[in-house]
Protein backbone atom coordinates (compact mmCIF):
# COMPACT_ATOMS: atom_id res chain seq x y z
CA UNK A 1 0.00 0.00 0.00
CA UNK A 2 0.90 3.54 -1.06
CA UNK A 3 2.22 5.43 2.76
CA UNK A 4 0.26 8.54 3.30
CA UNK A 5 2.95 11.81 2.88
CA UNK A 6 3.14 14.64 1.59
CA UNK A 7 3.98 16.10 -1.92
CA UNK A 8 3.90 19.25 -3.83
CA UNK A 9 1.03 18.63 -6.11
CA UNK A 10 -1.91 15.96 -6.86
CA UNK A 11 -2.13 13.69 -10.06
CA UNK A 12 -5.57 15.20 -12.55
CA UNK A 13 -7.24 11.59 -10.95
CA UNK A 14 -6.29 12.07 -7.60
CA UNK A 15 -9.86 12.55 -5.27
CA UNK A 16 -10.40 14.73 -2.05
CA UNK A 17 -10.95 13.07 0.92
CA UNK A 18 -14.66 14.35 0.40
CA UNK A 19 -14.53 12.71 -3.00
CA UNK A 20 -13.20 9.64 -1.70
CA UNK A 21 -15.86 9.18 1.44
CA UNK A 22 -18.58 9.38 -1.41
CA UNK A 23 -17.16 6.83 -3.71
CA UNK A 24 -16.74 4.34 -0.55
CA UNK A 25 -20.24 5.23 0.49
CA UNK A 26 -18.97 6.35 3.98
CA UNK A 27 -19.36 9.52 5.76
CA UNK A 28 -16.19 11.69 5.25
CA UNK A 29 -15.51 11.09 8.95
CA UNK A 30 -15.38 7.08 8.56
CA UNK A 31 -12.85 8.35 5.37
CA UNK A 32 -10.60 9.98 7.25
CA UNK A 33 -10.37 7.22 9.89
CA UNK A 34 -9.39 5.11 7.39
CA UNK A 35 -6.23 7.45 6.03
CA UNK A 36 -5.64 8.17 9.76
CA UNK A 37 -4.80 5.31 10.54
CA UNK A 38 -3.41 3.91 7.99
CA UNK A 39 -5.88 2.05 5.97
CA UNK A 40 -6.73 3.97 3.13
CA UNK A 41 -3.05 5.79 1.22
CA UNK A 42 -3.59 9.04 0.73
CA UNK A 43 -1.15 12.86 0.13
CA UNK A 44 -1.36 15.48 2.25
CA UNK A 45 -1.63 18.50 -0.12
CA UNK A 46 -1.62 21.92 1.23
CA UNK A 47 -4.68 21.88 3.95
CA UNK A 48 -6.58 18.42 3.01
CA UNK A 49 -5.78 14.85 1.63
CA UNK A 50 -5.90 13.76 -1.64
CA UNK A 51 -6.28 9.99 -2.79
CA UNK A 52 -5.12 8.51 -6.20
CA UNK A 53 -8.15 6.37 -7.73
CA UNK A 54 -5.03 3.22 -7.41
CA UNK A 55 -5.09 3.63 -3.68
CA UNK A 56 -9.14 3.53 -3.46
CA UNK A 57 -9.31 0.27 -6.04
CA UNK A 58 -6.78 -1.63 -3.76
CA UNK A 59 -8.40 -0.56 -0.81
CA UNK A 60 -12.35 -1.47 -2.36
CA UNK A 61 -11.02 -4.73 -3.12
CA UNK A 62 -8.48 -5.92 0.22
CA UNK A 63 -11.10 -7.67 2.72
CA UNK A 64 -11.21 -5.89 6.22
CA UNK A 65 -8.76 -7.68 8.24
CA UNK A 66 -11.45 -8.61 10.83
CA UNK A 67 -13.39 -10.25 8.31
CA UNK A 68 -10.43 -12.20 6.40
CA UNK A 69 -8.37 -12.92 9.35
CA UNK A 70 -5.57 -11.04 8.19
CA UNK A 71 -3.43 -9.93 11.14
CA UNK A 72 -2.91 -5.72 11.32
CA UNK A 73 0.64 -4.55 10.76
CA UNK A 74 0.01 -2.26 13.37
CA UNK A 75 3.93 -1.38 13.62
CA UNK A 76 4.15 -0.53 10.07
CA UNK A 77 0.89 1.92 10.34
CA UNK A 78 2.44 3.80 13.30
CA UNK A 79 6.01 4.55 11.08
CA UNK A 80 4.16 5.91 8.64
CA UNK A 81 2.58 8.49 10.81
CA UNK A 82 5.64 8.83 12.80
CA UNK A 83 7.41 10.18 10.36
CA UNK A 84 5.29 12.51 8.79
CA UNK A 85 5.44 13.79 12.36
CA UNK A 86 1.57 13.24 12.41
CA UNK A 87 0.74 13.09 16.14
CA UNK A 88 -3.15 12.46 16.20
CA UNK A 89 -3.31 9.70 13.25
CA UNK A 90 -0.16 8.19 15.33
CA UNK A 91 -2.47 8.25 18.37
CA UNK A 92 -5.00 6.94 15.92
CA UNK A 93 -3.41 4.14 15.49
CA UNK A 94 -2.03 3.05 18.87
CA UNK A 95 -6.02 3.50 19.90
CA UNK A 96 -6.82 1.11 16.78
CA UNK A 97 -4.64 -1.47 18.09
CA UNK A 98 -5.86 -1.10 21.21
CA UNK A 99 -9.25 -1.44 20.29
CA UNK A 100 -8.34 -4.54 18.38
CA UNK A 101 -7.03 -6.10 21.91
CA UNK A 102 -3.31 -5.38 22.30
CA UNK A 103 -2.50 -4.23 25.90
CA UNK A 104 -0.39 -1.15 26.53
CA UNK A 105 2.90 -3.59 27.21
CA UNK A 106 1.97 -4.94 23.60
CA UNK A 107 1.89 -1.18 21.85
CA UNK A 108 5.41 -1.08 23.60
CA UNK A 109 7.34 -3.75 22.58
CA UNK A 110 5.36 -4.93 19.45
CA UNK A 111 4.26 -1.72 17.66
CA UNK A 112 5.83 1.44 19.20
CA UNK A 113 9.59 -0.39 19.24
CA UNK A 114 9.64 -1.97 15.96
CA UNK A 115 8.03 1.32 14.63
CA UNK A 116 11.45 2.78 15.76
CA UNK A 117 14.22 0.47 14.63
CA UNK A 118 12.42 0.55 11.52
CA UNK A 119 12.91 3.98 11.38
CA UNK A 120 16.10 3.90 12.85
CA UNK A 121 17.57 1.33 10.51
CA UNK A 122 15.77 3.80 7.42
CA UNK A 123 17.82 6.28 8.51
CA UNK A 124 20.78 4.82 8.63
CA UNK A 125 20.60 3.94 4.72
CA UNK A 126 19.08 7.12 3.59
CA UNK A 127 15.70 5.99 3.41
CA UNK A 128 14.47 8.53 6.41
CA UNK A 129 15.39 12.05 6.36
CA UNK A 130 17.08 13.84 9.52
CA UNK A 131 13.83 15.43 9.97
CA UNK A 132 11.73 12.80 9.43
CA UNK A 133 13.88 11.07 12.50
CA UNK A 134 12.93 14.19 14.67
CA UNK A 135 9.79 14.55 13.88
CA UNK A 136 8.79 10.72 15.00
CA UNK A 137 11.02 11.20 17.60
CA UNK A 138 8.99 14.28 19.16
CA UNK A 139 6.03 12.57 18.31
CA UNK A 140 7.04 9.43 20.19
CA UNK A 141 7.90 11.70 23.39
CA UNK A 142 4.53 12.61 23.40
CA UNK A 143 2.95 9.35 22.88
CA UNK A 144 4.49 7.45 25.85
CA UNK A 145 3.06 10.59 28.08
CA UNK A 146 -0.16 9.87 27.03
CA UNK A 147 0.53 6.02 27.51
CA UNK A 148 2.32 6.45 30.40
CA UNK A 149 -0.53 6.64 33.12
CA UNK A 150 -1.56 3.18 31.98
CA UNK A 151 1.03 1.44 33.40
CA UNK A 152 0.58 2.79 36.84
CA UNK A 153 -0.45 0.15 39.37
CA UNK A 154 -2.20 1.08 43.02
CA UNK A 155 -0.96 -0.25 45.92
CA UNK A 156 2.34 -0.88 47.48
CA UNK A 157 5.52 -0.85 45.17
CA UNK A 158 7.83 -3.72 45.03
CA UNK A 159 10.68 -1.17 45.34
CA UNK A 160 12.58 1.47 43.40
CA UNK A 161 14.81 0.93 40.73
CA UNK A 162 17.02 4.05 39.36
CA UNK A 163 17.18 4.12 35.50
CA UNK A 164 19.07 6.18 32.74
CA UNK A 165 21.17 6.21 29.73
CA UNK A 166 25.01 6.80 30.26
CA UNK A 167 26.68 10.19 29.59
CA UNK A 168 27.46 10.12 25.48
CA UNK A 169 24.28 8.54 24.64
CA UNK A 170 21.29 11.20 23.67
CA UNK A 171 18.48 9.01 23.40
CA UNK A 172 15.79 9.33 26.02
CA UNK A 173 12.99 7.45 24.43
CA UNK A 174 14.36 3.87 25.43
CA UNK A 175 14.11 5.11 28.76
CA UNK A 176 10.78 6.39 29.06
CA UNK A 177 9.95 2.94 27.36
CA UNK A 178 11.64 0.98 29.78
CA UNK A 179 9.99 3.16 33.00
CA UNK A 180 6.95 2.77 31.81
CA UNK A 181 7.26 -1.14 31.50
CA UNK A 182 8.80 -1.29 35.11
CA UNK A 183 6.11 0.48 36.85
CA UNK A 184 3.78 -2.03 34.87
CA UNK A 185 5.53 -4.67 36.90
CA UNK A 186 4.60 -2.99 40.11
CA UNK A 187 8.15 -1.12 41.04
CA UNK A 188 8.81 2.74 41.52
CA UNK A 189 10.93 3.99 39.26
CA UNK A 190 13.46 6.98 38.43
CA UNK A 191 13.84 8.19 35.17
CA UNK A 192 17.46 10.07 34.68
CA UNK A 193 16.79 10.65 31.09
CA UNK A 194 19.67 10.63 28.70
CA UNK A 195 23.25 11.41 29.09
CA UNK A 196 22.58 11.09 32.88
CA UNK A 197 26.60 11.69 34.16
CA UNK A 198 28.00 8.94 37.14
CA UNK A 199 27.01 11.73 39.50
CA UNK A 200 23.24 11.81 38.60
CA UNK A 201 23.25 7.79 39.21
CA UNK A 202 24.74 8.34 42.53
CA UNK A 203 22.37 10.73 43.81
CA UNK A 204 19.32 8.90 42.80
CA UNK A 205 20.41 5.55 43.80
CA UNK A 206 21.06 7.38 47.41
CA UNK A 207 17.94 8.68 47.95
CA UNK A 208 15.75 6.39 46.51
CA UNK A 209 13.38 4.77 49.01
CA UNK A 210 14.07 0.57 48.76
CA UNK A 211 16.02 0.42 46.21
CA UNK A 212 16.03 -2.79 44.19
CA UNK A 213 18.45 -2.40 41.46
CA UNK A 214 19.85 0.44 39.16
CA UNK A 215 19.64 0.06 34.88
CA UNK A 216 21.87 1.42 32.98
CA UNK A 217 21.13 1.99 29.43
CA UNK A 218 23.31 2.34 26.23
CA UNK A 219 21.91 2.95 22.80
CA UNK A 220 24.80 4.68 21.09
CA UNK A 221 27.92 2.75 20.37
CA UNK A 222 31.42 3.65 21.64
CA UNK A 223 30.15 4.43 25.15
CA UNK A 224 31.17 1.14 26.60
CA UNK A 225 33.80 3.30 28.75
CA UNK A 226 31.12 5.41 30.04
CA UNK A 227 29.08 2.33 30.68
CA UNK A 228 31.85 0.55 32.72
CA UNK A 229 32.67 3.85 34.85
CA UNK A 230 29.21 3.96 35.77
CA UNK A 231 28.91 0.42 36.79
CA UNK A 232 31.93 0.54 39.04
CA UNK A 233 31.63 3.75 40.53
CA UNK A 234 27.87 2.10 41.65
CA UNK A 235 29.33 -0.68 42.58
CA UNK A 236 31.99 0.84 44.67
CA UNK A 237 29.58 3.33 46.64
CA UNK A 238 26.40 1.93 46.40
CA UNK A 239 27.03 -1.65 46.45
CA UNK A 240 23.52 -2.73 44.94
CA UNK A 241 22.37 -5.09 41.72
CA UNK A 242 23.19 -3.25 38.06
CA UNK A 243 21.88 -4.30 35.12
CA UNK A 244 23.19 -3.09 31.81
CA UNK A 245 20.65 -3.22 28.66
CA UNK A 246 20.35 -0.98 25.32
CA UNK A 247 21.37 -1.48 21.60
CA UNK A 248 24.41 0.11 21.83
CA UNK A 249 26.15 -2.56 24.16
CA UNK A 250 29.57 -3.62 23.10
CA UNK A 251 31.97 -6.49 23.49
CA UNK A 252 33.99 -4.06 25.90
CA UNK A 253 31.06 -2.99 28.15
CA UNK A 254 31.09 -7.15 29.16
CA UNK A 255 33.62 -6.69 31.36
CA UNK A 256 31.36 -4.13 33.84
CA UNK A 257 30.48 -5.75 37.07
CA UNK A 258 26.63 -6.22 36.34
CA UNK A 259 24.39 -8.42 37.44
CA UNK A 260 22.65 -8.81 34.04
CA UNK A 261 23.92 -7.81 30.75
CA UNK A 262 20.33 -7.48 28.62
CA UNK A 263 19.39 -7.02 24.82
CA UNK A 264 15.74 -6.81 24.90
CA UNK A 265 13.06 -5.54 26.69
CA UNK A 266 12.00 -8.52 27.73
CA UNK A 267 15.48 -9.54 29.21
CA UNK A 268 15.64 -6.30 31.04
CA UNK A 269 11.98 -7.10 32.95
CA UNK A 270 13.42 -10.69 33.76
CA UNK A 271 16.23 -9.28 35.24
CA UNK A 272 14.96 -7.15 37.45
CA UNK A 273 11.82 -9.53 38.72
CA UNK A 274 14.76 -11.96 39.02
CA UNK A 275 16.43 -9.18 41.28
CA UNK A 276 13.70 -8.43 42.93
CA UNK A 277 12.71 -11.94 44.01
CA UNK A 278 15.36 -12.74 45.47
CA UNK A 279 15.82 -9.90 47.60
CA UNK A 280 12.62 -10.42 48.88
CA UNK A 281 13.32 -14.33 49.78
CA UNK A 282 16.77 -12.99 51.24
Amino acid sequence: MIKATERPASAPTDLTLAEAAETLGVHYMTAYKYVRTGRLAATKLGGGWRISKDALDEFRSSPSPRASGERVDWSARLGDRLTAGDEAGAWNVIEASMASGLTPISVYLDVLAPSLAAIGAGWAVGEVSIAEEHRATAVTNRLIGRLGPQFNRPGQTRGTIVIGAVAGDQHAVPIAMAADLLRGRGFTVIDLGADSPIESFIDAATSADRLVAVGISSSTAGVDDNVIATADALRDQIGCPIVIGGHGIEADARRAHADAITTSANDMLEAFDRIARDAAEN
